[in-house]
């Protein structure tokens, strides 16, 4: 089994908020990869699995930082394969990572999502593979539909919830 996916940590305290798109992954019977790499202490390394990372089957790069969180741009300057960025929350609330992922230069695009957003990342990435992949669709899609009935379900619950002044 090749990785599809490549989940990128800047260090691996980012592991913790970074399980939750490996376990999406997992859920959706996704191969995946995780390796730790650093635009600022590795370069070399980032720049050799960068230039690597197509020609081994990946198709999706999420990439991992808090504070400075070079390193989602840094892979993308050196590939065409799309990055997903994931600010992490180190200091500063995580904004300082969030717009140092998202504010890059044109030519060097860099999807993004909120701050600790690892699942939606993983999310994501399944989404890109899944537009040549029925199979991965039809997961997505019971997914989703899965999101619809929580909701369905939580109104039902809501019904439950007594008030002298709720009018539902």
């Amino acid at each position: 089994m090749e990785p599809q996916v490549s989940i990128i940590l800047g260090s691996t305290s980012d592991l913790p908020v970074m399980k939750k798109a490996a376990d999406f992954l997992n859920d959706m019977k996704i191969p995946f990869e995780i390796n730790a790499l650093s635009a600022h202490r590795t370069p070399k390394e980032v720049e050799k699995f960068a230039e690597n990372a197509e020609g081994r089957g990946i198709l999706v790069i999420i990439a991992a930082a808090g504070m400075a969180a070079h390193l989602p741009g840094v892979i993308a300057s050196m590939t065409k394969i799309p990055v997903i960025g994931v600010p992490i929350n180190v200091s500063l609330d995580g904004l300082d990572a969030l717009l140092a992922i998202v504010q890059m230069p044109p030519g060097i695009p860099v999807a993004t999502v909120g701050i600790d957003g690892a699942q939606n990342a993983a999310i994501l990435a399944a989404q890109i593979i899944a537009t040549a992949d029925k199979v991965l669709a039809q997961r997505l899609n019971e997914f989703k539909e899965g999101l619809k009935k929580k909701i369905v379900k939580a109104n039902e619950d809501l019904k439950e919830v007594k008030y002298k002044y709720k009018t539902n």
